[in-house]
């Protein structure tokens, strides 16, 4: 029997990728290799529904347990991988173990960057990445405490909104001088700022922690200007850092993330990477990029099978993304960075609205707050290379779909 698809990962992307391989026809041996006690599982509820204490580990798993023994995917939690041969074909565990592959699959995530400052492990301090993070982060939320939030990024946010739901006091830290500053633009921050502050969130910008306090748990956090901020616990959420070492020890090509072709292959074709770790072509946006998304994931995923398989299918998508804050569903499509004029669209008082990016007069992204229509519309334009009518937009009388057909 052939060694089959070896798959390092266990979150979106290596289950989307053992799922479609079977999908697929692939009759071959597949194991996935996980350095966490869980099957691969959704990152996305850890800072919204688990973290509220509305669902239970069944509803977060990637797929029901049953599934990889059904589909003969063998399925291998708390095993570190930490030498991989692109000559042999092998990789070797941390408890020595070793696996042959015909293709391997690295889809090895990143990990939460850290401040790497004085008490960062005192207990109180969190991080959250992983299931296990947000279990220990749910166990400490009790009504009445403090949290500290440290950085104004979604994750942060989301934890926010979901802590306060919970009945504790929070704030919110960030280095920029507004909230989400790397990621959107003006009006989008004034809005998520504003709603915070009227659900009680204490929100401050322009400013630096740079140590925990406290003998045997966290009793406050240093700012640069030495003021220091008493807290019950703290969320160290200042993004994230890809896990590209094993692939770099082995002389694969990294540049902020696995480098990849749009078939998710590196430069050895037997060797692919999927999702938060790669960096992939993406001929919409015309440049290189690393995304953290479940879209991502989900897509490189199928891709990396469709290529392991010969059916080949390139990956060039219109990236998307979204964040759920208290009652307000924010869905993102396309990357606004580089942008230079904004037209917003409804109005934000209504908690309806949505902000359209465009560059050099071409469509680049779009940001919906409850706003499905706008963003399903702006998706498709993008996707197209559509601009549409910037006074249509203005104009909430007429449909998007109108909008959306008559864009040049």
């Amino acid at each position: 029997m052939k060694p089959g698809v070896v798959i390092i990962g266990a979150g979106h992307a290596a289950g989307q990728a053992a799922a479609s391989l079977r999908q697929l026809g692939y009759q071959e041996p597949i194991t996935l290799i996980g350095d966490e006690d869980y099957a691969p599982y959704q990152r996305p509820p850890l800072s919204k529904d688990w973290l509220a204490g509305e669902t239970d580990i069944s509803a977060v798993l990637f797929k029901p347990e049953a599934f990889w023994d059904e589909h003969n995917v063998r399925v291998l939690t708390n095993h570190t991988v930490v030498a991989l041969d692109c000559t042999a074909k092998r990789i070797v565990c941390d408890n020595g173990e070793s696996f042959e592959f015909s293709y391997l699959i690295l889809a090895t995530g990143g990990r939460a960057r850290r401040m790497n400052c004085a008490g960062e492990s005192l207990p109180g301090v969190h991080i959250l990445r992983g299931l296990g993070d947000a279990i220990r982060l749910s166990d400490a939320l009790h009504a009445g405490r403090h949290l500290t939030v440290i950085g104004g990024g979604y994750v942060g946010l989301e934890v926010a909104a979901t802590a306060r739901k919970r009945g504790l006091e929070v704030s919110v830290l960030e280095a920029e001088a507004r909230v989400l500053a790397r990621v959107a633009g003006q009006e989008i921050s004034d809005f998520f700022e504003h709603t915070h502050r009227e659900h009680g969130v204490k929100i401050l910008t322009n400013v630096l922690a740079n140590a925990f306090i406290g003998d045997d748990k966290l009793t406050a956090v240093r700012l640069n200007d030495g003021t220091e901020l008493q807290t019950d616990l703290a969320l160290v959420g200042i993004g994230l850092i890809p896990n590209v070492e094993l692939a770099d020890k082995a002389g694969l090509v990294c540049d902020n993330g696995i480098v990849v072709d749009e078939l998710c292959r590196t430069k050895d074709p037997h060797i692919l990477a999927i999702g938060d770790v790669t960096r992939h072509p993406n001929a919409i946006y015309g440049r290189d990029l690393r995304l953290e998304s479940v879209h991502n994931a989900l897509e490189q995923g199928k891709t990396a099978a469709g290529t392991i398989v010969g059916r080949e299918k390139p990956y060039n998508q219109v990236p998307w993304f979204w964040s759920d804050q208290y009652d307000l569903k924010l869905q993102i499509a396309g990357l606004s960075e580089g942008y230079d004029k904004t037209i917003v669209r409804g109005d934000p008082d209504a908690k309806a609205f949505a902000v359209f990016y465009f560059r050099d007069g071409a469509l680049i992204a779009c940001d919906a707050v409850n706003a499905p229509g706008e963003y399903m519309a702006a998706r498709m334009m993008i996707a197209k290379g559509a601009c549409p009518d910037l006074k249509s937009l203005v104009d909430t009388t007429m449909p998007m779909k109108d909008i959306m057909m008559q864009a040049r």
